[in-house]
């Protein structure tokens, strides 16, 4: 399966996973706290730092009828105009934090959640663009971003199979050649069980495209094993302090956590390896603790072995035990010392 570049770096079953630092609404309203996430994300070894672009008004509606009510939750009793007011980054701040994420050469880009936003990305240089789960039904918006020509990532939380076949089919027939696909659950936070991470590698198969994991967990765990599944990527929502107040950062990973996780995910991957049945170079200085065939007794040369001249002992330098038996019977071609190993060599051809 193809790899997929994002801003140089490449995304692949042969490449160490992806990163992503969700800094969402933890920017609780500050530029300079935004500016913190993005080095804090840096320093901890994420790939990429990402933004939601939208403003109240183009994600929903200024009412407060029962159905743009939140029943429940984290956000219980807001209504949605109230929740994203406060939650959404404001737009005039994308350009300075694009190019604060440069000087600091950490990978920048955001979900649109309209037509609007990505002209604002768009003229920003945004390298990708990520679909979010809620958004993953809007089959115009993401063929709208597909047209643009860069890698994409559509979450998957709460969509069915028929529903993310349908996102997948739009981003192909936009013109988007470079998919990653994440499994996720739209729950904020969301228990461990609910994930089924079996459903990536099915993902991969069923939609031809690499796939990865958003994960709403509050530790690592789910994230690592979903690297051994064949995921790619990983996407997590990051803040400097789970306590800050804000509407995301009771389900977001503190500082020390992502370190955690960047480097829980590389180890993952690097042991997956391949398939091999060899000795292994951290296994080189173990051969001692073999057992292998061993003279026990100092013997002339021309003596016929007997079972009482040799045994299986450590270390492991002498012929495997299984020769055992080959080894009886045979003269020796010269004379042995006690304790020594047994070789092929010490034998008549």
């Amino acid at each position: 399966m193809k790899k997929v570049i994002i801003d140089g770096r490449a995304i692949g079953e042969n490449e160490p996973p992806y990163v992503i630092a969700e800094i969402s609404a933890n920017h609780n309203g500050s530029i300079d706290r935004a500016k913190e996430i993005i080095l804090a994300a840096k320093v901890a070894g994420a790939d990429a730092v990402k933004l939601q672009t939208y403003k109240p008004d183009t994600i929903t509606l200024n009412s407060s009828d029962d159905q743009f009510k939140i029943s429940g939750g984290l956000w219980d009793g807001r209504t949605l105009y109230e929740l994203y007011e406060e939650a959404h980054m404001p737009w005039d701040w994308h350009a300075e934090l694009f190019e604060f994420a440069k000087a600091n050469d950490i990978t920048i880009f955001s979900s649109p959640f309209d037509n609007t936003a990505v002209d604002l990305l768009e003229s920003l240089g945004a390298p990708a663009y990520k679909i979010a789960s809620f958004e993953a039904v809007d089959i115009p918006l993401i063929k709208y971003v597909a047209s643009k020509g860069k890698p994409l990532i559509i979450s998957t939380g709460m969509a069915d199979e028929t529903e993310i076949s349908e996102a997948v089919s739009a981003a192909r027939d936009a013109g988007c050649e470079d998919l990653i696909v994440l499994h996720c659950v739209s729950g904020y936070p969301a228990p461990a069980a609910d994930y089924n991470l079996r459903t990536i590698p099915d993902m991969k198969e069923r939609f031809s495209c690499l796939t990865g994991l958003s994960d709403h967990t509050i530790d690592n765990t789910t994230a690592i094993a979903s690297i051994p599944l064949g995921g790619v990527l990983v996407e997590k929502h990051f803040t400097l302090d789970r306590n800050g107040g804000g509407p995301d950062d009771s389900f977001s990973l503190e500082p020390d956590e992502l370190k955690a996780l960047c480097s829980g995910v590389r180890t993952a991957w690097e042991a997956l390896g391949s398939v091999n049945y060899g000795r292994k170079s951290s296994e080189s200085g173990n051969v001692q603790f073999r057992r292998s065939l061993y003279f026990v007794k100092s013997l002339d040369a021309g003596h016929i072995i007997s079972e009482d001249d040799i045994r299986s002992v450590r270390p492991g330098y002498g012929l495997p035990p299984k020769l055992f038996d080959d080894v009886v019977g045979k003269a020796l071609a010269e004379s042995v010392k006690i304790n020594t190993p047994v070789s092929w060599d010490n034998f008549e051809k």
